[in-house]
């Protein structure tokens, strides 16, 4: 990654045009440590490692380039219909945060407890981390940034919740994060407990669709469930970290015969 930094104009320009696709709507797993299986070929966001070419890397990211399953899309068009009951259990924990070359990754070194059910599967909670601009969009409308939080079955298949982030007030647990994080790759202890309710919008409506881990090996055993309303943290909380990753974005993937459902029940 460059050292390139984002202007606060960009940062509000990129938070507008979410704004809009919002309201153009039916309005109202970049998984990191999980793709560096043992042997993975390196990959980043730009280049001829980049997502254009993860296909191609090796046997084991195939897939990203011929799947019919693939992360992110854009949520535009969903149709309105309630989807598999989802229930959060999240328990604050203690964290670190590692930097590892493509995001900022939070995990608990002891487990935490938490997980979430979701159609009456259980899925127990990995790590979380972010991405800029966000991966998902609206009408083509991109939030400044984006939290996927990472869950597990026992059969080994994903639950992801995704969560916009928009200009606002300070984000006080995302502000913890970043003051713990190392600015090269490493690892660090966060100094106080991570809450991730405190991340929840107010308003439970989501999009909900099966798609793929949004970095290689992109394996397609997601059940993605991003939340339509963003919640706030401020442009320097967000000017942070995109002067870390300027650009951790995969490019949008097509929907093929994919159906979106927005959730608003």
């Amino acid at each position: 990654m460059t050292g390139r930094s984002v202007s606060r104009r960009t940062l509000i320009g990129k938070a507008t045009l979410g704004s809009i696709a919002l309201g153009t709507g039916l309005s109202g797993f970049g998984l990191s440590n999980l793709a560096r299986a043992e042997g993975a070929p390196h990959w980043s966001y730009e280049g001829p490692e980049g997502p254009d070419h993860w296909g191609a890397l090796s046997p084991e990211t195939a897939v990203c380039g011929r799947g019919e399953r693939q992360s992110p899309v854009d949520l535009a068009g969903a149709g309105i219909d309630s989807g598999p009951d989802l229930a959060i259990a999240w328990q604050p924990f203690d964290a670190s945060v590692e930097h590892n070359g493509h995001t900022l990754q939070v995990a608990a070194p002891g487990g935490t407890g938490s997980s979430l059910t979701l159609g009456g599967k259980t899925y127990a909670f990995l790590q979380f981390h972010f991405h800029h601009p966000s991966e998902h969009a609206v009408a083509g409308g991109r939030w400044p940034l984006e939290v996927h939080m990472v869950h597990k079955s026992e059969a080994g298949d994903l639950a992801v919740i995704g969560i916009f982030f928009r200009p606002g007030r300070e984000n006080e647990m995302l502000g913890a994060v970043l003051a713990a994080a190392p600015r090269s790759k490493g690892k660090a202890p966060v100094s106080r407990a991570i809450d991730m309710n405190r991340f929840l919008p107010a308003a439970a409506t989501t999009y909900r669709y099966a798609g793929s881990l949004t970095t290689p090996p992109c394996s397609e055993i997601v059940s993605w469930t991003v939340f339509r309303e963003p919640i706030e943290a401020s442009v320097g909380q967000i000017e942070t970290f995109a002067q870390l990753f300027p650009m951790n974005a995969r490019p949008l993937q097509q929907l093929f015969q994919r159906h979106i459902t927005l959730d608003m029940f």
